[in-house]
């Protein structure tokens, strides 16, 4: 029985080494991969990225060398821990964990161990790595931003993180990706493709050689470059505009979609996110809770749009033929139901017709009109859903679809919206007057009133705002050429674009004229409340303004915020006067709106809710005047701007 047993085990040993045999070389033959193979080591070549250009050519964003020391953990030898540590100039306790750190990732898989090595420093260490195994220095490109400006627009690249490895293979520990702006947006097309050569390892872990000859190897593939469409001087100049401002501006070619300016206030300069110095950098940016200098107010934050919400107003009811441009409703500093005021006014003429009530800004008269909208349906949830469509054709209430990844998309409410609220059929148009002049439950971001403008500009159609303007060697994607429709008839447009003319003739804007170019615009104020110690409290008002020009064929459409301005012509129309300006003619005429722009700042108005301080006072005496020095220097930085312009 024993030798039966010994024999059935020697047989039963011999098939299992056949079946394993049988496996390795003829089933798992079919699943090999060279990537997974322990005995080849794979080093990454990496390509330099696509240069950034802006629409005139000049050159944005270039490269850098830069050097990083790489570790595979698993032949990594014993060293002197000092003397490492005192080459990359880190602590003994960094080093610990960094490679914790890459041995938690790959034992066999290398990783950035050390990151941006200057030159001088890869000079002394290239003499030493021989002397600590499992470490070699690894050269890449990092980004040079040849500007100070845009970085919201230009974005910047960092280390990739687990979730976009596990996303994405072709990212792997330490390599770099976009992670804002442009360089999010296009980071397929600006990276390029790594090359990879693949080295043959003794039993002894050594190099021995090209695998096959290099037959799998590649080369790298250099990123494409690419052109954007914004105007560097522009959007110089209206980040000096902006400066100790809070706000956004966003400035438009109405005839393609074209973003030509895209400021968001207060900003950084780019090459602070660029290098070793960036994580510390990075780090101070984020945790400035209150400036939110990484927070790009032009494309996420959303504000009640205020007046300039109006003209959508006049354009709906003209579409749903509820009124006449010639109609004229009273105000008596106000709207009245009945004896009770739901809304004030400032003091004009009364009563108005469309377009005086566009040019003074009357509230009384787009509050009737609204309510005419809203009670033409026999239910006013009906009403308000004729409404919202209309009013999201112009691209509010959603995301644009434009070529940036972030934003907002604001909020344009229905009937469901209301009932809701109130619950079915229990309210009426009176109960959310405020939206008649873009207040109440409205709210949109700087971007999509500048693209409403833009529409309004263009009589009815409107392209999707985007970034980019050419890629080489490729075309940019239809749907930034195809124009977008409103629900609005051509022919109602040009009451309200004359009524928008009217506002620097005889309205609102009127001491805000620039000779010899035909500006449409509309001022706004906007309410703004904060939550302070629990409690919602109202600040200073914030200051609106859109604007295009000219009034036939418009260059440029803008939307200008400026946080706690006061009101629409006192920072917001000043600044898109002078953007205009600064755009078609090249030059400045109004220096008086340019002087008084530079000298006022509002950095008072920021820190009082921080400050024992009373929190709405639309006068004066709140407004800072800058100190001389920091005059001379935004002085100085215009004198540039405009050399760089001539």
């Amino acid at each position: 029985m024993r030798q039966i047993l010994l024999f059935l085990t020697i047989i039963l040993t011999g098939f299992l080494f056949l079946a394993r045999l049988f496996y390795l070389q003829v089933y798992s033959s079919d699943t090999y991969s060279i990537e997974n193979d322990n005995a080849i080591r794979k080093v990454y070549d990496y390509p330099k990225r696509g240069f950034v250009y802006d629409r005139n050519g000049k050159l944005l964003v270039a490269n850098q060398p830069s050097y990083d020391v790489m570790v595979i953990p698993r032949e990594v030898e014993p060293l002197d821990t000092l003397e490492f540590c005192a080459l990359l100039k880190i602590d003994k306790e960094k080093f610990i964990k960094t490679y914790n750190k890459a041995k938690h990732y790959s034992p066999r898989l290398s990783s950035v161990f050390q990151s941006h090595i200057s030159k001088e420093d890869y000079a002394v260490l290239q003499e030493k790595m021989r002397k600590f195994r499992g470490f070699y220095i690894q050269k890449r490109s990092l980004r040079k931003y040849e500007t100070t400006i845009g970085a919201n627009v230009l974005g910047d690249i960092g280390e990739v993180n687990n979730a976009v490895i596990n996303r994405d293979s072709y990212y792997k520990m330490g390599d770099l990706i976009g992670l804002q702006g442009v360089e999010a947006s296009y980071e397929e097309i600006l990276r390029g493709a790594k090359g990879i050569k693949h080295i043959q390892k003794d039993r002894f872990n050594r190099n021995i050689g090209p695998y096959k000859n290099g037959k799998f190897d590649t080369i790298p593939e250099q990123g494409k470059d690419i052109t954007i469409t914004i105007d560097s001087k522009l959007q110089a100049y209206g980040e000096l505009l902006m400066r100790n401002k809070r706000g956004g501006i966003i400035a438009i070619e109405p005839s393609s979609g074209e973003i030509l300016s895209m400021v968001s206030a207060p900003s950084y300069n780019p090459n602070l996110l660029v290098g070793r110095e960036r994580s510390k950098n990075f780090t101070k940016l984020y945790y400035d809770t209150i400036a939110k200098p990484l927070f790009d107010r032009g494309l996420k934050a959303q504000y009640a749009p205020g007046s300039p919400f109006k003209v959508l107003n006049a354009l709906v009811a003209l579409q749903e033929n509820v009124v006449t441009t010639e109609d004229k409703f009273k105000c008596r500093m106000g709207y009245y139901l009945g004896s009770k005021k739901l809304t004030g006014c400032h003091h004009h003429k009364s009563p108005l017709s469309m377009n005086e009530g566009i040019a003074q800004s009357c509230n009384a008269y787009f509050a009737n009109v609204y309510r005419r909208i809203i009670e033409k349906y026999d239910k006013p949830a009906d009403g308000m859903d004729a409404w919202s469509k209309h009013i999201k054709s112009f691209g509010l209430g959603n995301y644009l679809g434009y070529d940036l990844k972030i934003g907002n998309k604001g909020r344009i409410p229905d009937g469901a919206f209301y009932d809701r609220w109130y619950g079915k059929n229990r309210w009426a148009a009176t109960y959310n007057i405020s939206n008649a002049i873009g207040q109440g439950e409205v709210e949109a971001t700087p971007i999509q009133l500048a693209n409403m403008v833009a529409a309004i500009g263009n009589r009815g159609y409107f392209y999707t705002p985007h970034i980019i303007k050419h890629i080489e060697g490729d075309t940019i994607n239809s749907n930034y050429t195809t124009p977008k429709y409103t629900t609005i008839d051509k022919q109602h447009f040009e009451p309200a674009v004359q009524g928008m003319f009217d506002v620097y003739n005889k309205g609102t804007a009127v001491a805000l004229k620039v000779k010899g170019i035909d500006i449409c615009g509309k001022t706004g104020t906007a309410e703004n409340f904060m939550k302070i110690d629990g409690k919602k409290q109202q600040l200073t008002d914030h200051s609106i303004f859109v604007a295009f020009a000219p009034k036939d064929n418009p260059k440029i459409a803008i939307a200008v915020f400026v946080e706690n301005g006061y009101w629409g012509s006192r920072f917001a129309g000043k600044i898109a006067s002078l953007m205009i300006e600064k755009y078609i003619n090249n030059t400045i005429t109004r220096t008086d709106l340019e002087e008084w722009i530079l000298k006022h700042s509002l950095e008072n108005e920021y820190k009082k809710p921080y400050l024992d301080q009373p929190l709405k006072i639309n006068g004066n005496t709140t407004l800072q005047i800058i100190e001389e020095q920091e005059y001379y220097q935004l002085k100085k930085a215009l004198k540039k701007i405009n050399a760089i312009s001539s």
